[in-house]
């Protein structure tokens, strides 16, 4: 699609939080949050003309590699937020996306997101094909206190679940979905953590693409503040998620 004629480089999207995407609580679900962070990055790439249609003309795709939230509070069923989202850095096959929450004007959650153009067809890297020099950069207008980061996963972590990659686990680019790696996680987590929205940080590092039917385990480590998970295939790690309460 062209680049619309109300593109801008700073883009906000308001959405109503309706209750499929609400935990038992009442309040948003922190994959929902996840995908409703992403859904506004993708629709700023549409009327800026690098969105997932534009891109497939080149076989290729936007794949997240990293994702950083921190969480002061989450909103609810009926509420409505504000999304904001600008770049942080754009350049050959690497992007950083900034993304705010925002609940009656006041921010309530920060995101960080490192992204790479994948090829759908050779499966890896390259640079981005499409023209996207109209987007600002906004190189020191960060969304988070801290930045996306590796995350280091300890020697000894003890096996929680093993499962097969089923369908509804795919997405348009015929891999696990991200927020799914994230949901997986939480599944094994104490429910009270959960429920009593004790999560203040989210950290994700998405390393390999895992697809349909691929075996995996799912391992835990928890220290005082911080509890780490991992998705290994073969006993190499494709996913690694910290959680900071």
């Amino acid at each position: 699609m062209p680049i619309s004629p109300n593109f801008t480089s700073i883009f906000s999207r308001d959405w109503e939080i309706n209750f499929t995407q609400c935990t038992p609580n009442g309040y948003l679900k922190y994959t929902d949050l996840c995908n409703l962070l992403q859904l506004t990055a993708g629709d700023h790439s549409v009327v800026g003309g690098i969105s997932f249609t534009d891109m497939q003309e080149f076989n290729q795709a936007w794949v997240l590699s990293r994702m950083k939230l921190e969480i002061d509070a989450l909103p609810k069923w009926g509420d409505v937020v504000t999304v904001k989202t600008w770049i942080v850095s754009l350049e050959n096959s690497r992007s950083i996306r900034a993304l705010e929450m925002h609940l009656n004007g006041k921010k309530i959650v920060g995101c960080e997101s490192f992204w790479a153009v994948f090829n759908t067809k050779l499966r890896r890297p390259e640079a981005l094909a499409l023209p996207h020099e109209h987007f600002e950069i906004f190189g020191t207008t960060f969304s988070t206190t801290e930045r996306v980061k590796k995350i280091d996963l300890p020697k000894e972590m003890k096996t929680l679940h093993e499962r097969k990659v089923v369908l509804s686990d795919l997405d348009i680019v015929n891999h696990v979905n991200n927020v799914k790696y994230l949901e997986w996680c939480l599944d094994l987590a104490d429910v009270k953590l959960i429920l009593t929205k004790q999560l203040k940080s989210i950290d994700m590092n998405f390393r390999k693409e895992l697809m349909l039917d691929d075996a995996v385990s799912i391992d835990s480590f928890e220290e005082e503040g911080k509890l780490i998970y991992a998705i290994l295939k073969d006993k190499k790690a494709c996913f690694a998620l910290e959680l900071g309460f």
